[in-house]
């Protein structure tokens, strides 16, 4: 571990990666499985009556000691039309066309639901990144898109992204790695698996979101002459950083939370 970042720094990091919500949270319930959870008003607030109750498409619940939310019907089914009606109240966030998978508290896959509203209903999710090195122990990292959503601007891992529920990790890691950096898995060595890492705090991208994220990381080494190439318009930039540049940068957090994280523990 680098002496440039400090423990006190460390310390701080991990507390932005595990921050309870700005606001109080229920469950959010399909069937007997806990899939999220909601702020208590948030769909009388933002849903009309009519979608509301036994023949609705969510319902007020109660667990044992715990009130929260039930969403009824066919899970998919029903997560499509509040998709819709949270669009139009304007609660889903940057909308994808992208379906993520819907887990149970055991991991186990109920259904799927546009990427645009797991943040409000603090649905967990999945990424994977990917650390690019070159043979001498620079780092390649990407300067995030001034147009994305999250965290414009700062900086990231060579590659990173959620896994939609058509993908396996190892797909993501395969699309995500040509759409961002312009790069198939075979041009680069040394790959494999270098950790997890775990994400739960409040949303940037919405007053009511919380993010559930789990994270699994990997990294390789590019030869000589293989160069990123964005092909998606989502990266501003990509640069290859010494261990000093990449610390001074983590310690004015111009890297991403989910990056500093994945970095500090691939020990830099």
């Amino acid at each position: 571990m680098s002496e440039g970042l400090p423990p006190a720094w460390r310390a701080a990091l991990r507390a932005r990666a595990d921050q309870p919500p700005r606001r109080p949270r229920v469950p959010l319930w399909a069937g007997a499985a806990r899939i999220g959870s909601v702020e208590p008003t948030l769909f009388p607030d933002a849903l009309p009556r009519a979608l509301i109750g036994a023949s609705g498409l969510v319902q007020p619940a109660r667990r044992g000691y715990r009130e929260g939310w039930q969403v009824n019907g066919e899970l998919t089914g029903t997560l499509h039309e509040l998709a819709l009606a949270m669009r139009e109240a304007g609660i889903a966030h940057a909308w994808r066309d992208e379906q993520l998978a819907v887990t149970g508290e055991d991991g186990q896959t109920l259904g799927t639901v546009e990427r645009a509203i797991v943040r409000p209903l603090g649905i967990p999710t999945f990424a994977v990144h990917l650390i690019g090195l070159s043979p001498e122990g620079r780092h390649w990292v990407q300067q995030r898109s001034l147009t994305k959503p999250n965290d414009p601007g700062l900086w990231d891992t060579l590659v990173g992204g959620m896994i939609p529920a058509c993908d396996s990790t190892q797909q993501a890691l395969e699309r995500e790695t040509w759409e961002e950096a312009g790069l198939k898995l075979g041009q680069v060595v040394d790959l494999r698996c270098g950790g997890r890492v775990d994400i739960r705090r409040p949303s940037g991208d919405g007053p009511h979101g919380y993010v559930v994220e789990q994270v699994e990381w990997y990294r390789c080494v590019l030869p000589d002459g293989v160069v990123p190439v964005n092909q998606d318009g989502e990266v501003a930039q990509f640069r290859l950083m010494r261990e000093n540049e990449l610390c001074e940068a983590l310690l004015r957090e111009h890297f991403t939370v989910e990056a500093a994280l994945i970095l500090l523990q691939a020990g830099v």
